[in-house]
Order: structure tokens, then sequence, then C-alpha cells
């Protein structure tokens, strides 16, 4: 899959792409990652890419024509005719059906925005979705488009260690969309607490039946909206509910 950045600031992706263990995807090309700076495209001798807005007001906005010029390159660059997105407030915020969705598919042109925003007019003609990573505004779009591309990495088959891992991810659906279980490693006890028992016994089904049930229960305490969409959606068993009658 391809992913064309379209940013003023390339450089802040250097050590994303190059470091973690998701730079197996981006250095494999099995995730493409090229940037196109809407600078290189714009006018004057100061290749100016902003100016004040109409009406008045703080900051300064992202001009329409310099924008369009740089995705008509990306665009011709490419055989296909991938979707346009924008990292905005007024998108959906991202969750793990949007970077499933993303992770399974052939890619598409991201825009990072800066300053106050961008010339709506090229928002309307040229923008096929938005998306937004919470309700916080960040100084650009750069963060955002690291952070699906992130995602949509680790999702590629060979990239983690272990293929399963994954899965027993918060919000898989191989999960049923609950958050994960806690997890403990060496040593055993650490400032006068113990690994739970059941961790140590060995018995398998033990195991899992516990941390089935902390995921219920870590859920419930802390997205408790995610209990209510499982149960809409059927994926909670009569042992699960028993669990969380306690705690409901």
């Amino acid at each position: 899959m391809r992913f064309d950045v379209i940013t003023l600031f390339p450089e802040l992706f250097a050590p994303f792409l190059t470091a973690g263990i998701t730079r197996r995807a981006f250095e494999s090309a099995q995730v493409d990652v090229q940037f196109a700076n809407p600078r290189d495209f714009a006018d004057g001798n100061y290749r100016r890419i902003d100016d004040r807005p109409f009406g008045g007001g703080p900051g300064m906005v992202m001009m329409a024509e310099p924008l369009a010029r740089c995705l008509q390159h990306v665009r011709a660059a490419r055989l296909d005719t991938p979707p346009v997105i924008l990292f905005s407030p007024l998108g959906k915020t991202l969750n793990h059906a949007m970077v499933q969705h993303w992770a399974d598919s052939e890619g598409a042109i991201l825009v990072c925005g800066r300053y106050e925003g961008l010339d709506q007019r090229f928002v309307d003609a040229c923008v096929d979705a938005q998306i937004s990573l919470g309700d916080f505004v960040l100084s650009g779009g750069e963060i955002a488009a690291m952070a699906l591309l992130d995602a949509v990495a680790r999702l590629q088959p060979g990239v983690l260690n272990d293929e399963t891992s994954h899965q027993q991810d918060s919000f898989n659906t191989a999960l049923d969309g609950l958050l994960d279980c806690p997890h403990y490693t060496r040593p055993e006890r650490w400032n006068e607490k113990a690994v739970p028992d059941v961790l140590m016994s060995g018995h398998h089904g033990n195991i899992e039946r516990w941390r089935r049930d902390q995921r219920l229960l870590f859920t419930w305490r802390n997205r408790p909206e995610l209990i209510t969409q499982a149960r809409a959606a059927g994926r909670l068993k009569a042992r699960d509910e028993a669990c969380l009658s306690g705690e409901t």
C-alpha cells in the first residue's frame, strides 16, 4: 500500500519511519510512504503558502492553489485514485475499525494542515474524508498522520514479532472490542506486590478465564460505553454478565 503525505514539514517523519518495530513496514515499503510539500508548488520567491483570513481574525490560512497543485502532482505519480484524507477536528475520531479499514486498503493521500486551517474551497473540492485524534487541537496534522501510519503498519503481516500480538490489543474485535487485560513479568514480587497466583498456576484454562474477567472489569471501570456496545452487538456471554454483575 502507499500513503502520500502532503506536509510543510516532511522532516518530522524521518525518525518515526526509521525507529521502532514498525520501521520494518516502512523500510521494506510494505507500507510505502511518500511526501510532497505544498511550498514547492507555490508562486513567488518566498513560496508563500498562507495568507490572512478574509473577514479578519487571528492567524493565517493555507492557500488553496498550492495545495491543489501539490495534490495534482501526487495524483499524477500514482496509478490509482486514492481517497484524500484531511486531519481535522471536524472528522470522525480515529478508532480500531477505521485503522483496520486503512490497513486493508491500497492507501490514501494524507493532508496535514497547519496554522488556522485550510481554505475551505480546497476542502470542499478535494477532500474525501476527515479524521480527528480527539477533542483537542494540535499544531498541525503531522502527529495525526504518524498515528494513523503507525497503527496501520503494525497490522501488516510480519511487522510484529508475534503474528497474533495485535489480536490481543485493546479495541480489537478478537477481544470483542474490550480493553486489554493487565500484564505482569519478572520479578514475581515487586514493591511487596506479587503476581496474581492464577498467572503462576500453569493452568491455561483458568488463565484465559481470568484474563477475560479482567478485560471485562477494566473496560467497565474505564470505558463503560464499550461494554454497552458489546452488549448491543451480542458479544457478551452469560458468564461475562455474571462477572460484571458485581460492578453493574
